[in-house]
């Protein structure tokens, strides 16, 4: 009876894969995915503002383009920290955020490349709008509707 009552309240262990076993049993509590949520997300900001910070020095570009990009990454560690990691990654990967995700993934290391290897500096502070771009409608994609008044609302200051 009881393992019958585990299966009609969704909590038969026995139907969940392995993964999921480990992931519900190593889980964290809520305020320490929320602490750690926040010191990811101020870490973010901080590196961002860093990097900006360090655009305006001789040779500056480079720690720019490497701070910015660690500033966006720890950003978005900080969100695997409110809904779990595969969590995060199934969102990142579903048909509306896709594109946005890809493209901001590239952006993300396309910036690195440029900067550290490639030794160009322009084609870095272009990839740095186009992650800043990406980023912002990656993020979007959360909020329903947002989407479509961005374009609406770009698509009336052009016309």
């Amino acid at each position: 009876m009881e393992k019958l009552r585990r299966v009609l309240s969704g909590q038969d262990d026995e139907e969940q894969g392995l993964t999921a076993q480990v992931l519900d049993a190593s889980s964290l509590s809520f305020n320490t995915r929320l602490k750690w949520f926040i010191i990811c997300f101020v870490a973010g900001i901080f590196f961002s503002i860093l990097g900006t910070g360090l655009l305006w020095l001789p040779g500056g570009v480079k720690l720019f383009a490497v701070f910015y990009t660690l500033g966006n990454l720890a950003a978005l560690a900080s969100t695997c920290f409110l809904m779990g990691p595969v969590k995060q990654l199934k969102k990142m990967f579903e048909k509306t955020r896709v594109l946005a995700t890809v493209i901001m993934l590239l952006c993300l290391i396309f910036t690195l490349c440029a900067a550290l290897w490639w030794h160009k500096k322009g084609l870095a502070l272009l990839f740095c709008i186009l992650q800043f771009l990406s980023m912002t409608w990656y993020s979007l994609s959360y909020i329903p509707y947002a989407r479509d008044a961005v374009l609406k609302c770009c698509s009336s200051l052009l016309s």
